[in-house]
């Protein structure tokens, strides 16, 4: 899943930034409402955490752009007014969910999946085939029951594929959805998790290369 956090609070930005990483989530950081609206012009985000109150644009604005683009992106509005009113026009500019400030960071993760569980078709909570099963809420990979010790870039890496059902991914799709706007788009990266994904995914081989495509889960090899 690939996460847009914006906040003028930096600490905060960057902290929860830091948080949704260790559970396997891409996330980009901006600090004030123009970052966010070029952001969002150029990358696809399944889930958006905005400030109202940034500097330059207000949330409020990019999340009325957001809702107007119809690109699929969820909005969490996150607010110091507490106000049934503030709650209610923020959702009213086309926001998906509102948490007030201050609040517990595993309130927030809850929610953030919670949007990105809400794709089209929708997803079921845990994602499994030919014996592997990914828990995306608790975070566990399972593999004919064995517990698999995942990297969070693995574990990403996973969840893209297996929300694609057996269609091919490119490389380039994984380096969009499972990485954040800095990686290199020249890296190794992608092949190189692949290849320690398929180590620790065991015999038989469940993660197939198609030539000159990419990747994909189950199906001929």
């Amino acid at each position: 899943m690939r996460v847009l956090v914006a906040d003028d609070e930096r600490l905060l930005a960057d902290t929860v930034a830091e948080g949704l990483r260790r559970l396997s989530m891409a996330v980009d950081v901006c600090y004030d409402g123009d970052g966010a609206l070029e952001r969002v012009g150029v990358n696809r985000y399944d889930v958006a955490v905005l400030d109202r109150d940034m500097p330059g644009h207000t949330g409020d604005e990019v999340c009325r752009s957001i809702a107007d683009s119809q690109v699929g992106t969820r909005v969490l509005l996150l607010t110091a007014a507490a106000g049934i009113r503030d709650r209610v026009e923020g959702l009213g500019l086309g926001a998906d969910d509102y948490l007030t400030k201050p609040f517990a960071f595993a309130e927030l993760v809850a929610r953030v999946q919670a949007l990105g569980r809400r794709s089209t078709p929708a997803l079921p909570p845990v994602l499994s085939q030919d014996g592997l099963a990914l828990d995306v809420g608790r975070h566990v990979a399972t593999r004919d029951g064995r517990p698999l010790a995942l990297s969070p870039k693995e574990f990403a890496v996973l969840h893209v594929l297996l929300r694609a059902d057996g269609q091919v991914v490119s490389a380039e799709e994984l380096l969009e959805q499972a990485w954040d706007e800095f990686a290199d788009p020249f890296t190794n990266a992608v092949r190189v998790t692949v290849m320690t994904l398929r180590k620790k995914l065991g015999d038989p081989a469940i993660i197939h290369t198609v030539p000159k495509a990419g990747y994909r889960i189950g199906g001929p090899a």
